[in-house]
């Protein structure tokens, strides 16, 4: 999040540099940087996430909004870097993106893009109806900003309450009624010939809204206070009452809105001094002035509109009266300091939209050019030779000012050094002054800033780039994460030892990210042999300091193998700050009898000098409730948890959300329901297989999840026999050509349709009627039938 201040551009004599001409041919692989931009505004996806969500690091978040106003309020989009949903630039970029969505509506088709982009509008939109459950009634912000800020962590962790606050008829807001009007509107146009009833939805609620925003004169940050430190309403509500009045006319074609279009522009802002629309400034969250000269010389043809457009953009290019935009040596528009890339590209998307209409042949192509240069600029044609996209070009930004993709387990913006997330499609805000220079910086918030109102424009001139010049979207995309090493897991180290004791020093650890999740049910089990003639009541267990619950045990293993349990139940150990992120337990394991930790299995790689710093050990094993997140049990025993629930791979977590694979090609047809993802197959297929000696396994096979060319499945494998099995073997053969991409909980081989998955040492040992399971993700083309028979042999 940023505060934002308007401030007037530095004027430029005319001897400054000037736009120069676009090259002919493409500079950029425009389908991949609009497959990018799109896939951005899944990653700012707040509440429960829908199937068509492809970002593999984030998961549910900000569950109670709007619990304290006794409405669902989850949902929309997290504003920027941080975690408050502002409703002004909400739905400022919902419009940017509907717009770009009708004028070039055949890009996003034959790119294969239409469909994600339906998906982010009804997601956002969707919002906008909960936000508004009366005519004059609209939630505008959820989350207070001093309080979201002032903590740095994931949103699927926020610690924090999230106040909600309206305006009604008492206190309204006429800016932010007016732009959601528009937003709606302009998105009912977007849906209208794939899914018109919700339309028809969207357009009753721009119409009340509008109204509301047309009958309740007053700016929203005087009654959202708390917004004003942030999306202060600087222009006023002149502009939407305009915008939204445009948008609603050509959303019904009523005229009565184009009357009301025409009659209020006589209130927007001019110049100091002066009856000279303001043209210094730019199409921005806060003021839509210069969207509404473009769309009325569109809808008009009238002198005074298009005047005002052509002097804005002339500002924006060769000059007027001697001035115009700051340029760089390197050629960026240069506006004003936070963000700079946003306001070129905003003006860069208006301007390509002008200059399609015009017929004014030197315009036409002064404005094209412009716009083209601009875009171009940020997508790596500058003196850096380098990508202001994150994810995209060359030597992109790697660390933006963004709290969910740096992944940091400890409130620390500066911990780890590296964002752990790539958050593709991201524009950050750019250099700060007309020089050309940059530093990816997460501190630098001004610079590397991400917003959903930065990418909204930057999105629609991106289609316009690449319904002239093409480009291909990645087919592998996105690619899935890997993550970084652990995330939730044990270390040790012996804290003091004698005789006849060992005391341990644990500390459970929680770094997730791939999403970032609280262990909110976890124990773990230390395993230890007795020695000699040593029996369990001559054990005794103490803790001299514990941030969980007493140790309880000794519990027997197998043979002399027993465990102690050190339950963590009941508190969430979390990813939200330093001490949130962990617990210490420090125990002791005395005996009266005979005692020898060298040969005790949880012993085994602890950090053996007394008092050294714990390190990271696989046999201690850690639990959440009946499942096994993290470390081995002791070979040869019973599996370690007693439901023998499946255990999360020892890489703590693959990607739970496999990749998708847009198609380059215009295969995405729209439908009248804007999901991207067909349905996963309802049936399961389960196939026992007997083994000699009365030991059996079934294996049963079901589709989690399913979306244009790939899918995430999960096989259940049963011990159905009467006797314990120390490993299983599943086999089947793909019946359409899938492959598997990634495959966690097992040890697997394909051969072309042919695939066996084999235990691992963790899950293979099951008693009668007990199950484990393995998950994968993998990749299909066409069709995605449920392999049968899918067999299971036991050993």
């Amino acid at each position: 999040m940023r505060r934002t201040f308007l401030a007037l551009a530095t004027l430029m004599l005319t001897a400054a540099v000037v736009p120069t001409a676009a090259s002919a041919a493409p500079a950029f692989n425009y389908g991949e940087a609009l497959q990018k931009s799109l896939f951005f505004y899944e990653a700012q996806q707040s509440g429960k996430l829908p199937s068509t969500n492809r970002v593999t690091w984030r998961g549910d978040s900000a569950l109670n909004d709007g619990k304290d106003v006794g409405l669902d309020l989850t949902g929309g989009w997290f504003d920027a870097g941080d975690h408050v949903k502002f409703g002004l630039p909400m739905a400022a970029s919902t419009t940017m993106l509907a717009w770009g969505a009708i004028e070039y509506r055949d890009a996003y088709t034959s790119s294969g893009q239409l469909t994600y982009l339906l998906n982010n509008l009804k997601f956002v939109n969707d919002y906008f109806i909960k936000a508004h459950p009366s005519p004059n009634v609209l939630y505008g912000q959820v989350g207070n900003g001093g309080t979201d800020h002032a903590w740095w962590g994931p949103a699927e962790v926020l610690p924090m309450n999230r106040p909600a606050y309206k305006i009604d008829s008492s206190c309204g807001g006429s800016d932010l009624a007016g732009e959601t009007a528009a937003a709606m509107a302009a998105s009912s146009m977007v849906f209208r010939s794939t899914n018109p009833s919700y339309a028809d939805t969207l357009l009753t609620h721009a119409k009340q809204l509008y109204t509301f925003a047309d009958t309740v004169r007053k700016k929203y940050s005087d009654c959202i206070t708390d917004a004003a430190g942030y999306y202060q309403s600087w222009s006023g509500y002149n502009d939407e009452l305009v915008w939204g009045a445009i948008w609603l006319y050509r959303a019904t074609q009523d005229s009565s809105y184009l009357a009301k279009a025409e009659s209020y522009y006589a209130n927007l802002g001019t110049e100091p001094q002066s009856t000279t629309k303001s043209y210094k400034w730019t199409i921005a969250w806060d003021d839509k002035s210069y969207g509404c000269y473009v769309l009325l010389a569109k809808l008009t043809g009238k002198q005074q509109y298009v005047d005002d457009a052509n002097r804005w953009l002339d500002y924006w290019t060769v000059g007027v009266n001697g001035q115009h935009v700051p340029y760089s040596p390197g050629g960026e528009a240069v506006l004003d300091t936070w963000g700079s890339l946003r306001y070129a590209a905003n003006t860069a998307f208006t301007a390509f939209v002008y200059s399609d209409w015009l017929t004014d042949a030197t315009r036409k192509s002064r404005y094209h050019d412009f716009a083209v240069r601009q875009i171009n600029y940020a997508l790596g044609d500058n003196p850096r030779k380098s990508s202001y996209m994150v994810g995209f070009g060359a030597n992109p930004p790697r660390n933006p000012h963004h709290r969910t993709a740096h992944g940091s387990w400890s409130n620390n913006i500066n911990e780890p050094a590296q964002s752990r997330h790539i958050l593709y499609g991201a524009l950050v805000g750019g250099p700060k002054s007309a020089d050309d220079a940059y530093t990816d910086s997460r501190n630098d918030y001004t610079s590397n800033e991400v917003a959903t109102d930065y990418n909204a424009a930057f999105t629609g001139a991106l289609a316009r780039l690449y319904k002239e010049y093409g480009g291909t979207p990645l087919a592998n995309f996105p690619v899935a994460e890997t993550p970084d090493g652990p995330e939730i897991y044990v270390q040790a180290s012996v804290n003091a030892t004698g005789p006849n004791f060992t005391e341990i020093k644990t500390l459970v650890v929680n770094h997730s990210a791939w999403p970032a999740r609280a262990l909110t049910d976890g124990s773990f089990r230390y395993y230890f042999t007795l020695d000699g003639s040593t029996t369990p009541s001559q054990i005794t267990l103490t803790s001299a300091y514990n941030q969980c619950k007493p140790p309880t045990g000794p519990t027997l293993f197998s043979g002399k193998i027993y465990y102690v349990t050190i339950d963590c139940s009941g508190q969430a150990i979390a990813p939200q700050g330093q001490s949130e992120s962990r617990r210490e337990v420090q125990f002791r394991i005395a005996s009266s009898g005979t005692w020898d930790p060298a040969n005790d299995w949880s012993y085994t790689g602890v950090a053996t000098t007394p008092g050294s710093t714990p390190v990271t050990v696989r046999n201690i094993t850690l639990h959440s409730g009946g499942t096994t997140i993290w470390g081995d049990a002791p070979t040869g025993g019973p599996s370690p948890s007693p439901s023998v629930s499946p255990s999360v791979s020892p890489s703590a977590s693959p990607s739970a959300s496999p990749s998708a694979s847009p198609s380059a090609s215009p295969s995405v047809s729209p439908s009248a329901s804007p999901s991207a993802s067909p349905s996963p197959s309802p049936s399961p297929s389960p196939s026992p297989s007997a083994s000699p000696t009365g030991r059996a396994c079934t294996a049963t096979y079901k589709v989690i999840s399913q979306w244009q060319g790939g899918f995430q499945a999960e096989v259940t494998v049963l011990n159905s026999g009467a006797t314990p099995i120390s490993g299983w073997t599943v086999a089947w053969a793909f019946p359409n050509g899938q492959t598997i991409s990634q495959l966690w909980s097992g040890t697997p081989s394909q051969s072309g349709a042919n695939v066996t998955v084999k235990n691992l040492s963790y899950n293979g040992g099951l008693a009668a009627g007990a199950a484990t399971s393995f998950g994968f993700t993998g990749a299909w083309n066409g069709s995605n039938a449920v392999p049968s028979p899918v067999t299971c042999t036991s050993v």
